[in-house]
């Protein structure tokens, strides 16, 4: 069941995506070749418990840490580690709050040092896919209007979308219906309402969209071993269109 959010909900799930749109800044300029994706994690903690809030993903379905930190073939789910970020890398920084009864959840792919003109253009297409999904998010529209603005430009663009994993619905929950893949035919799907907040979060592979998962349980890499972006914005739909709520405002 869909739920559409009063005025009030979506002014506190916009409170809790301004911390994750502060944290993911922090962490983008702390991005450099040297640091752990462990060091990354405890900065990102210990943000989000001083603003009074708590990560969302740690302890979820069991999840260990509070960010998701993802490297070059990693899709998602990354798991933080002793592991050093290298010029060339790539990193997927994906990162949810809860503050005060309500979720906010976004994510971004950042370029550790100089990374290869490939890689720059894969994170490029992936930004891009995102801006034209939240175009889409209107009233009128259905969720496949989303899915379609994704896996067009991102195929056009040479690319593959994932399609293991989706994005979802967000409020009191991290995870709510409906579901929005980033694959789809315009016109289909669920009707899109003012109300409605949307986590949207292209995933996108630089060869073949299909996915394997790590011997640890959750981290998802590339069947090929090639790169893959990650980029996520939660997003109201208001009567005046797509307002992004996990931005620094």
């Amino acid at each position: 069941m869909v739920i559409l959010k009063q005025p009030a909900e979506i002014d506190k799930i916009r409170a809790s995506n301004r911390i994750v749109a502060e944290v993911l800044a922090v962490l983008q300029e702390k991005v450099k070749a040297g640091i752990t994706t462990l060091e990354l994690d405890r900065i990102a903690e210990e943000m989000t418990l001083r603003r009074g809030a708590k990560p969302a993903f740690k302890g979820y379905r069991g999840y260990p840490f509070s960010l998701c930190a993802s490297v070059n073939e990693e899709i998602i789910h990354g798991l933080p580690s002793k592991r050093v970020l290298a010029d060339g890398d790539i990193v997927g920084l994906d990162f949810g709050v809860y503050c005060k009864g309500y979720y906010g959840d976004a994510a971004l792919t950042v370029p550790v040092g100089n990374i290869s003109p490939e890689a720059g253009l894969l994170l490029k297409a992936t930004e891009e896919s995102l801006a034209l999904a939240i175009d889409a998010a209107r009233v009128g529209n259905r969720v496949g209007d989303i899915s379609a603005a994704v896996q067009n430009h991102v195929e056009a663009a040479g690319y593959a979308v994932v399609r293991d994993f989706v994005g979802h619905g967000i409020g009191r929950n991290l995870h709510e219906e409906p579901q929005i893949p980033n694959f789809g035919v315009k016109g289909r799907g669920v009707a899109l309402k003012a109300g409605m907040v949307l986590a949207i979060e292209p995933m996108v592979n630089a060869g073949s969209y299909r996915v394997k998962i790590r011997s640890d349980g959750w981290t998802a890499v590339t069947a090929d071993g090639r790169l893959s972006a990650h980029f996520e914005h939660t997003v109201a739909i208001t009567e005046n269109g797509p307002e992004i709520l996990s931005r620094c405002h």
